[in-house]
């Protein structure tokens, strides 16, 4: 469907056009017409399938057909996202829809002085973009009041509950009007976010456009069994043999991410950082330089897992998988966007069994398996559908253990055996 379907002014027609913009995305097909009908929403897409644009372009009309904004800038519009790297590329994104349209907008963030953040928004501001500590911080200080916002949206939901916001967002909720309109956007659902937008929104529309906790097809994942002492050889050699100019690899410690970034630099694959103790400036020259080609290869911690749109991406490695199964899924999103095609592979060693097998689970996808000649793994490689199997048999176990015909008790010798025959086994 075309955007000038969707009930979209002149204005707003004319940037999305120059920002190259014809049709629409599943998701935007969705949710702009309820969007613009004032209606609250709750909405899940999967990464890099255009959510940001299914909220903030039908909130620049809202804001456009709304007279109380006329002729000055009054704050009526607040975007709460999860990281500082979404904060950004949310942020970039209203500029960019809202070119020659009368609206101001500035993203909080931490990294950088309040005192400048400050200062702009004593000269008056439209929109924010803000992640939910910052935005707290302005609060408390009195520089930022929410009593006139209309429009609030939380983007990836479910990311800032997992950050430990919860009693943030419930305080800048209640700041807000009663008859706001307020939007919830996703890429995943889970009982949590659900429970927050019972709290939050006013009979929304549920709008789900794929099913929840999947992958986008365009993306191809495998998976590579390899001993711990072999990964970083392992790495160097398939982003060298295949050439790979634009890598993206997850890591799960800072410390991780300087060392695998020092190592494959020396075997002469230029890489850079990014992770939560590197300096918001440091950390957006190195995406830049990343994005120009500078650097073949982002190390990165999660902080990078959402907000980094960058659309030639062909390749996500996973060094080390997330403890969070959750986050695999935004940590491979950013590759594969907005139909282009990508590939996801993940390095799991014996350490990373448990959380590889709890990934599959979620997805519900058997990731196909590569092998490379000299690189081995010396554990049992599981059988992803014997490890299914057992999930039952122990949920069966606890049907019966609540039965009238309990098994008979095993005696201590029988328990030592199945004890061992269990380590044998564990990553069956």
């Amino acid at each position: 469907m075309h955007f000038d379907q969707l009930g979209l002014n002149n204005d707003i027609l004319n940037n999305i056009k120059h920002q190259g913009y014809e049709e629409a995305t599943p998701v935007q097909e969705q949710a702009i017409p309820v969007a613009l009908d004032k209606k609250d929403i709750l909405a899940s897409a999967q990464t890099g399938t255009g959510k940001t644009a299914a909220f903030v372009l039908p909130m620049l009309q809202r804001l456009m057909q709304d007279r109380k904004n006329e002729g000055t800038h009054l704050l009526r519009a607040l975007i709460l996202v999860p990281t500082r790297e979404l904060a950004m590329q949310v942020g970039d994104s209203v500029e960019a829809y809202g070119q020659n349209l009368p609206f101001k907008s500035i993203k909080l963030y931490g990294g950088k002085k309040m005192s400048t953040e400050v200062s702009r928004l004593e000269k008056g501001m439209d929109i924010i973009v803000a992640t939910p500590g910052r935005l707290f911080e302005h609060v408390q200080e009195g520089s930022v009041k929410l009593s006139d916002i209309n429009y609030f949206v939380l983007d990836e939901a479910d990311r800032m509950l997992d950050m430990g916001f919860i009693n943030e967002i419930r305080v800048i909720s209640e700041a807000l009007v009663k008859g706001r309109q307020t939007m919830m956007f996703s890429a995943t659902f889970n009982p949590k976010v659900v429970k927050l937008g019972k709290s939050l929104l006013r009979k929304p529309k549920i709008i789900e456009v794929a099913r929840q906790n999947t992958t986008a097809e365009t993306i191809t994942q495998k998976v590579h069994f390899i001993n711990t002492d072999q990964k970083l050889d392992l790495l160097s050699f398939m982003i060298g043999s295949q050439n790979m100019q634009q890598v993206i690899v997850f890591t799960r410690t800072k410390e991780g991410s300087n060392e695998i970034a020092a190592e494959l630099t020396a075997a002469g694959l230029p890489a850079t950082v990014i992770h939560g103790d590197i300096t918001q400036a440091k950390r957006t020259k190195a995406l830049a330089q990343f994005k120009e080609g500078k650097f073949r290869v982002l190390v990165a911690t999660d902080v990078a897992g959402r907000g980094l749109d960058i659309p030639d991406m062909d390749y996500v490695v996973n060094y080390e998988l997330p403890t969070v199964a959750e986050d695999y899924v935004h940590r491979i999103g950013r590759t594969g966007r907005a139909g282009k095609s990508g590939i996801a592979i993940s390095l799991v060693s014996a350490m990373d069994v448990a959380y590889f097998l709890e990934i599959e689970k979620l997805i519900n996808l058997k990731m196909e398996e590569i092998k490379t000649e000299g690189y081995t793994f010396d554990e049992r490689i599981p059988d992803r559908g014997e490890q299914n199997n057992q999930r039952h048999r122990v949920k069966n176990a606890k049907i019966r253990k609540h039965t009238k015909d309990k098994p008979k008790k095993k005696s201590y010798a029988s328990k030592q055996k199945a004890v061992k025959s269990t380590k044998r086994n564990r990553y069956a």
